[in-house]
């Protein structure tokens, strides 16, 4: 109890009150006593709400004028996407309208065999039996890194290579197909397959797994005699040894479009050949 009646009676402790005890008898405690240090006082209190107040001002007036550049950035960022838009639409316009006229000249002037020669420049839709074949990546294939060209070892990756695609559809055409495409892109005599990072290309457009190839001709014999040539047993030896999934089957209706873009080229007899 003694204690608590001494914590009560004495609630600031000694060295507290013996500190303020020597600074009012400095004369130093509390607020400034000299009307020039009041004076001080009170103009730096001024000083400070004028700074407070500038500082307010200033901003309530650049406020609405960034506001307004905003606005107007916004809108010019708009205004140019749709003038991308614009000329992306013109541009696929002329595209196609270009591809229409290369495949009407071939039909016109391809003489009695204007089909057969549409059809081999890819210049026309083709539809027919055939076979489907599907290939894709290993299910453990490594996904990181650097892309098909970059890799040391095919095993490495257990991916789907250009090479690979090159071979399985060099493969087809040898077999007897009329007609090849890969994911919906139609391959003609002057079409490139090649890799950028870690996509394959097909006349420059990226495609992704599972690549779907569709040939068109005889499909039993075109289906037997791929899968027993050199491209057919080295997907086989794909699919075996580094784990590459493939299906091949023979269809009675497949459908091919015609090729997104067109290279005329003409044939003229070398000067003074008999």
């Amino acid at each position: 109890m003694s204690l608590l009646t001494h914590v009560m009676d004495h609630s600031l402790d000694e060295g507290y009150a013996e500190a303020a005890a020597r600074r009012a008898a400095a004369g130093d405690a509390g607020l400034p006593r000299t009307l020039k240090a009041k004076l001080a006082l009170a103009g730096g209190l001024v000083l400070a709400a004028m700074v407070v107040t500038l500082g307010a001002a200033q901003a309530r007036i650049e406020a609405p004028v960034l506001a307004k550049e905003r606005e107007e950035l916004i809108d010019r960022v708009e205004r140019a996407g749709a003038a991308a838009d614009t000329l992306e639409e013109e541009i696929e316009r002329l595209r196609t309208d270009v591809a229409d006229r290369q495949r009407e000249a071939l039909k016109q002037h391809g003489g009695d065999q204007g089909e057969l020669v549409a059809l081999l420049s890819g210049a026309t839709e083709v539809r027919g039996p055939g076979v489907r074949l599907v290939v894709n990546d290993a299910k453990e294939a490594d996904t990181g890194g650097g892309g098909p060209r970059e890799s040391s070892g095919f095993s490495d990756t257990g991916r789907v290579r250009d090479r690979d695609m090159q071979r399985i559809v060099n493969g087809l055409w040898q077999a007897g197909a009329e007609a090849v495409s890969i994911n919906g892109q139609r391959l003609t005599s002057l079409s490139a397959i090649r890799a950028a990072g870690d996509a394959i290309l097909v006349d420059n457009k990226p495609l992704v797994p599972p690549y779907e190839v569709l040939a068109v001709g005889a499909k039993n014999r075109l289906g037997t005699e791929f899968q027993d040539s050199v491209d057919g047993q080295y997907l086989h030896v794909l699919q075996e040894n580094y784990g590459i999934r493939y299906s091949i089957s023979a269809e009675d209706d497949v459908r091919l479009p015609a090729a997104s873009s067109l290279i005329v080229r003409t044939a003229e007899p070398k000067k003074g050949a008999s």
